[in-house]
């Protein structure tokens, strides 16, 4: 069993009802589902409530885990928007906090950030016991973690719960495949291929995506090799998905018939079926990457040296990650490891320095079994 914490944070007594808000993107909720099953064990029989935004709790509906509720967050408890409103001016927000205050919470989780947005709500909820990450600038919790930028995120959500004497064996994170998934998939595969990649070629922050005529090569040396290619992504995603899906084909026209794009036409439970079959996924540090190594599913993918510090994968038989080390902006030279704010607004790729025929090589080696 792992502990991360100081001995003598052991479990509190009488504890029948959890709240754990995390909210963010699809990796963000990833690195903590070893938490909330550290909780779940730890605190069996009590009731777990999940609080979280639309999307992630879309991407959870009727899916088994450690929650036996998931709860949406009207407006989640991050930085006041453009009009200086926060989660307090939101009277739906505030009938789910009293809500949440009427059920006498034992124990909350702060597992969202540094603590200066999201302690006060987690406050708000009256619970007898909190635990979660602080910065300087953040409201005090009972048992607290201080936030520090650099600590892979699992570790980091692992540690937090085990101030509340919150124990597990699972350091990574897994989520179920559904039967759903894999019905809205399936019009998609193409049985005559030896089997499905999946490339995902976004990601939130522009500097983490790698070049796309670079996928468009591995996609095509793949499919000319006889795997099914297959481009994800969100509607904001599908003309790069595209365009990258055009170029491979330009490149190996034979294979052209096993090349193609789903971008902007999935749902989640399809991107979870295509994630779920595929003998490999290639993609940069993403959401979709995050998704696949949760189903148990091969990642070849690019990095971002800081990036891999706090969300990269920590074996290698299955993940495998080639690493961009740049420093400094690649058009002003401005230094971009400081954790607490961008230096500079350009957007070009940070991980360009990343070849084509590297990654190609990890994939390779992943759909052989080496």
């Amino acid at each position: 069993m792992a502990r991360a914490a100081h001995g003598e944070d052991g479990p509190f007594d009488d504890v029948d009802r959890i709240a754990v808000l995390r909210g963010g993107g699809i990796g963000d909720l990833l690195s903590a589902l070893p938490a909330l099953d550290a909780l779940s064990q730890t605190y069996r029989p009590a009731h777990l409530t999940l609080l979280t935004t639309p999307l992630l709790a879309a991407l959870l509906e009727d899916r088994p885990g450690p929650w036996d509720r998931v709860a949406v967050v009207p407006t989640f408890p991050d930085a006041p928007d453009a009009s200086g409103h926060t989660w307090r001016d939101d009277p739906r927000t505030g009938e789910l906090v009293s809500a949440l205050q009427a059920e006498q919470i034992g124990l909350a989780a702060q597992l969202h950030g540094g603590g200066k947005n999201s302690n006060p709500f987690v406050l708000a909820l009256g619970a007898a016991h909190t635990v979660g990450c602080s910065t300087p600038d953040a409201d005090p919790l009972e048992r607290q973690l201080t936030h520090l930028y650099y600590q892979r995120e699992v570790d980091r959500w692992l540690e937090v719960v085990a101030l509340a004497g919150a124990e597990t064996s699972r350091l990574e994170p897994r989520l179920a495949a559904v039967p759903a998934d894999a019905e809205a998939a399936a019009p998609w595969l193409q049985t005559e291929a030896r089997g499905l990649v999946v490339v995902h070629p976004g990601a939130t922050d522009p500097r983490r995506r790698w070049p796309a005529h670079r996928f468009a090569h591995v996609a095509a040396a793949l499919a000319e090799e006889g795997w099914q290619v297959l481009v994800v992504g969100d509607p904001g995603e599908r003309e790069l998905a595209e365009g990258i899906a055009h170029d491979a084909v330009a490149t190996a026209p034979s294979a052209a018939h096993r090349i193609g794009s789903a971008a902007g036409q999935t749902d989640l439970h399809a991107l979870v079926g295509l994630l779920d079959a595929a003998r490999l996924v290639v993609a940069n540090d993403s959401g979709p990457r995050h998704l696949a190594q949760a189903l148990g599913t091969p990642t070849a993918s690019v990095y971002w040296g800081p990036n891999l510090v706090n969300a990269g994968p920590r074996q290698r038989r299955m993940h495998r990650v080639q690493i961009s080390w740049r420093q400094l902006c690649p058009v002003c030279g401005a230094d971009g490891t400081d954790p607490f704010g961008r230096s500079c607004d350009h957007s070009d790729p940070w991980v360009a320095d990343v070849q084509a025929d590297d990654v190609l090589d990890d994939a390779r080696a992943l759909l052989a079994g080496r």
